[in-house]
């Protein structure tokens, strides 16, 4: 029997909504007045509006020529029981060039108590009888689930996992370091796998790191795979594919090499954009927001699973739901238009159970992400979103920046990402082709082969591209705004009552493996530019929320992985980030991941940058806690960082490499080549690029295999000497609440 998990009796305080349904009974002696009736017989059907509700207006259908209409049909609002919600009834006569109201009366909401139906009749024009039947219900359960807790699929999951994570330990470790581990224990360490952003660069990287982790054994010790904007670009591919994981990444890898080996500019012929001009407009005529990033989605969709591009999120349930894979997570961040993301940026995790946003507690299926909210209903649904739009959103960052994507613009090559963003102009969008000829809108003739119709395409994608989104969009705000570049849907906390905080560590106060002292603290905030607004809540008034790449605020994924309901031991983090140089400290990204931890009173390893002073440049860097009230019972860290050493000298780990030939095909520089093919916006990998960065990655992690193996030994032993580890008790969560209503008396006071 499972252990009582004591996250699901924090209570996450959201008010339910009411449900109020109107059914438009019939109609009598429906007249436009003596001489209108004369005229014309009315047509008459009725509008239903209530200005507070978010799908506040519905209407019947007509009838021809019929005063004594019989509707029976039925309509449903969902409503803030704290508004003063009033019904406004309007009878309207249908014509063929303007209807015509024949009389409008209202009904106010609050005269139906919850649980009562009653029929009230109404008069119109003295004569007109009409008969509506109201009932009014309280929303009792919700679309949203609202929990600290982990969803229950998620729970299964890590139980049928743990058993898949014993074999694994014992094949890879040896019967005598894990003899006494079974599925009942608390030795069992979770091992989550870590990759950062950098658009292809990463992707490609992580492929092979992932191939080095399946062939050695190490990914089946783990229990969570986390990625981040291109990171999430190779677990899409890869956990889409329909082989794996009965096939491993080796024969997916040479796939995706295939794909990124042609031009991005092959994608925008119009045959092909007829296609994705075709979906935006369905996307968009059945009431969806349509931005930049859906059509970034699509050429991204287009080059890695362009064979599955109606493949979702959800579908990847089959590849975990037995415990064979780690489970995937993915995501992005839900940003303010208005505010640096480094400032505010609330974390979006993305699994193929659940979507939500941790920082509130509130969740929801794949299925329903996208769809219209408000306090917790849905009050229209819509299909499920496939997984390349996700991919889209997860790595939007690119979309800013379309024209170097494409190859177009080169005025910035080498720059990093953050550079080129906060020096945007209109023209790295825009592009410098204005002309309306329509010569460029038709097929390029007389191309004979790729290389003339890339050239074609070179010269006018542009113009072309330009065109095309304005068709779809009608105005220019989606190349010059950040609105419209960022991915937007509907706000799924719209109406929700956010006045109530939930942080990351929702004990934090009270367990001493959270707790951390006030001079950590003060130096953890004490750059005001960063994340000085994160414990801000988000607008639950907008209508749309707008979410963007990750990387734009940290580049690596571990608030996924922190959530202390997730318990996880080791981290073995994998960072493709930009850097200044080959020789830069690689550092960065991990140190703003550290301070975000520590703000959020999460517990997380002291990241010492010195150490790079001490130790130099390596493959990778191993952060253990310390047994201090700061760091105690936080996660290992192994920080795997993009360097090319002993790679240049051994093509496998203790085997020299021998012939010149070996020895040039890894003798490159990743940062330092002024003409790497390795930079952040290159979307077109020759096969010598792919497999350079790919075997390097996958040698760098084979190479310190021995590294992994000994934490995960320290880290069964260290579950074994605490067995408390990572775990709260329901007395926890009895002290948190009378904690909190302490606070809230002190405060009233």
């Amino acid at each position: 029997m499972a252990s009582i998990d004591p996250y699901q009796h924090i209570i996450v305080e959201h008010q339910y909504s009411h449900r109020f349904t109107v059914t438009v009974i019939k109609a009598t002696n429906v007249t436009k007045g003596t001489f209108g009736d004369m005229l014309d017989t009315p047509d008459p059907y009725v509008e239903l509006y209530i200005s507070s509700a978010p799908d506040s207006r519905k209407r019947t259908k007509h009838f021809n020529n019929n005063i004594n209409p019989v509707w029976n049909e039925t309509f449903e609002f969902i409503l803030d029981p704290n508004q003063d919600n009033v019904l406004e009834i309007t009878l309207m006569d249908a014509n063929y060039v303007m209807d015509e109201s024949l009389g409008t009366t209202t009904f106010p909401i609050l005269s139906v108590k919850p649980g009562e139906k009653k029929q009230v009749p109404f008069t119109f024009n003295k004569v007109t009888e009409m008969i509506l039947e109201f009932s009014l219900e309280v929303c009792s359960s919700t679309d949203l689930r609202f929990s600290m807790a982990l969803c229950d699929q998620e729970k299964l999951f890590r139980q049928k996992r743990k058993n898949k994570v014993i074999n694994g330990l014992r094949k890879l470790l040896g019967p005598e370091k894990t003899q006494d581990l079974n599925s009942t224990s608390r030795d069992v360490p979770v091992i989550a796998v870590l990759g950062s952003g950098g658009g292809f660069r990463a992707m490609i990287g992580f492929s092979g790191v992932m191939k080095a982790l399946y062939e050695s054994g190490v990914l089946d010790c783990a229990t969570y795979v986390a990625g981040l904007s291109g990171s999430t670009w190779y677990m899409s591919t890869l956990y889409s594919h329909p082989d794996f994981p009965t096939k491993g990444p080796k024969e997916i890898n040479k796939e995706l090499m295939h794909n990124v080996s042609y031009n991005p500019l092959l994608l925008l012929t119009p045959q092909k954009v007829k296609r994705y001009v075709e979906a935006l407009w369905k996307k968009k005529s059945s009431g969806q927001p349509v931005t930049f990033t859906d059509i970034f989605a699509m050429l991204i969709g287009e080059t890695l699973i362009k064979d599955r591009m109606n493949r979702k999120l959800s579908h990847m349930q089959e590849k975990i739901n037995d415990g064979q894979c780690p489970l995937p997570l993915f995501t992005c961040l839900h940003v303010k238009p208005d505010v640096s993301e480094l400032m505010f940026a609330d974390w979006v995790e993305f699994s193929p159970y659940e979507i939500g946003m941790a920082k509130y507690g509130t969740f929801m299926p794949p299925g329903l992400f996208g769809s219209k909210f408000f306090m917790g209903t849905v009050i229209k649904k819509y299909e499920e979103n496939p997984l390349h739009f996700f991919m889209g959103v997860w790595g939007s960052a690119f979309s800013i920046l379309i024209n170097r994507v494409l190859g177009v613009s080169n005025n910035s090559k080498g720059s990093t990402m953050e550079e080129e963003i906060e020096n945007l102009k209109p023209k790295h969008i825009l592009g410098n082709d204005s002309s309306d000829s329509d010569d460029e809108m038709q097929e390029p003739k007389g191309t004979e082969n790729a290389k003339a119709e890339e050239e074609y395409l070179r010269n006018n994608q542009a113009s072309w591209v330009q065109r095309m989104l304005m068709a779809i969009l009608g105005d220019s705000a989606i190349f010059n705004t950040r609105e419209g570049r960022a991915g937007k849907v509907h706000n799924f906390m719209l109406g929700l009552n956010l006045n109530t905080s939930y942080p990351y560590s929702p004990l934090s106060g009270l367990c001493t493996q959270q707790s951390m002292e006030e001079d950590e603290l003060d130096a953890a905030v004490a750059d005001p530019d960063e994340f000085e607004q994160i414990y801000e809540p988000l607008d639950v008034k907008s209508k749309k929320i707008h979410i963007v790449d990750s990387g734009l605020t940290f580049n690596l994924p571990y608030p996924l992985i922190l959530r202390p309901q997730r318990g996880v031991d080791l981290i073995i983090s994998f960072d493709f980030s930009a850097r200044p140089s080959d020789s830069s400290p690689p550092f960065k990204e991990l140190l703003l991941a550290e301070k975000w931890a520590r703000m959020n009173k999460l517990p997380f390893p002291k990241i010492d940058p010195h150490v790079f002073d001490r130790e130099g440049l390596k493959e990778c860097y191993i952060f253990k806690p310390k047994n201090t009230s700061v760091e105690k019972d936080c996660p290992t860290v192994i920080h795997f960082v993009l360097a090319n050493l002993q790679f240049r000298n051994f093509k496998a780990p203790g085997v020299p490499r021998e012939t010149t030939e070996e020895k040039e095909s890894a003798d490159f520089d990743i940062f330092d080549d002024p003409e790497t093919p390795f930079s952040t916006f290159n979307f077109q990998y020759p096969n010598v690029a792919f497999k350079q960065l790919h075997d390097l990655m996958e040698f760098n992690t084979l190479n310190n295999i021995n590294v992994i193996k000994q934490a995960m030994v320290e880290s069964i032993e260290y579950r074994r000497q605490h067995p408390s580890r990572c775990s709260v008790s329901l007395n926890d969560v009895e002290s948190r609440k009378l904690h909190h209503k302490d606070s809230q008396s002190k405060f009233q006071m």
